[in-house]
């Protein structure tokens, strides 16, 4: 995104007053990954008759969206955010060899947990998790390939924006989905106007969002996303080449 789309983003953020102290959108990091287990290579673990691990979903007790095997032996966690540009790249970098070389084998499974970086991201993730938890993953890879959709819609949008903040919740998410294009992206996408609208209203499940980033944040010392949990250990990187790096290290291989 451009530097003036990310001002823009953040002013109306901060204006909407979402009251989280959260990190930002991570940049690029190089180095290892000091932390992450190293063990023999796994042997694959072939899926049910009939299925593919790799598409097998599930909802895990954390609230992440699980890819794969749930029993896998190399277990990847993947802190991310709809409005964030590095998990944009990181989802477009990933998407091929995660789902074809290490999740297909039953060796690794990725979950996802959606943070809350901003006020863009209640309303992006409330619609992603709208329809069948199966449709979630799918649909925050199309959203990340669209993302910069978003921020071009926003900045012509900006007077909605500001005036989302006064709002009460339950339209609050609407006003800022309208005006990011949200609306439409999902509803092309199966999630129905009615289905959307609905979703948008839940102010519980919005404070479920926001909670869990909060806890997420403080348990993991979260400063910016991406960020992955390797078997439960944080790594320190948080681009394809080094996390593919490490799941190899791990045994996926």
């Amino acid at each position: 995104m451009t530097a003036a789309t990310t001002r823009s983003a953040y002013r109306f953020a901060l204006a909407t007053a979402c009251a989280l102290a959260l990190a930002a959108c991570g940049g690029k990091e190089e180095g290892t990954a000091a932390t992450a287990p190293s063990g023999e290579p796994i042997a694959a673990i072939p899926a049910p008759a009939g299925q593919n691990w790799a598409d097998t979903y599930s909802v895990t007790p954390e609230g992440g969206y699980l890819m794969g095997n749930p029993n896998a032996p190399i277990k990847l966690v993947e802190f991310a955010a709809l409005s964030c540009s590095h998990c944009a790249d990181f989802s477009e970098q990933s998407a091929t060899e995660m789902r074809e070389k290490f999740v297909s084998t039953g060796r690794v499974s990725l979950e996802v947990r959606f943070f809350m970086l901003n006020a863009l991201d209640v309303p992006a993730t409330l619609l992603a998790t709208c329809s069948a938890p199966e449709a979630t993953l799918p649909l925050a890879k199309q959203f990340w390939a669209w993302q910069k959709e978003m921020f071009t819609n926003l900045q012509g949008n900006e007077a909605a924006l500001q005036s989302a903040s006064q709002l009460p919740p339950e339209q609050r998410f609407g006003v800022i989905a309208k005006a990011g294009g949200m609306d439409t992206f999902f509803a092309s996408r199966g999630v129905a106007a009615d289905q959307g609208s609905a979703c948008l209203a839940n102010t519980a499940k919005a404070t479920q969002l926001v909670e869990a980033t909060t806890k997420a944040g403080e348990q993991y010392n979260i400063t910016g996303t991406p960020t992955f949990l390797l078997n439960g250990a944080k790594l320190d990187v948080n681009t394809w080449e080094a996390v593919k790096v490490a799941l190899e290290k791990a045994g996926a291989r």
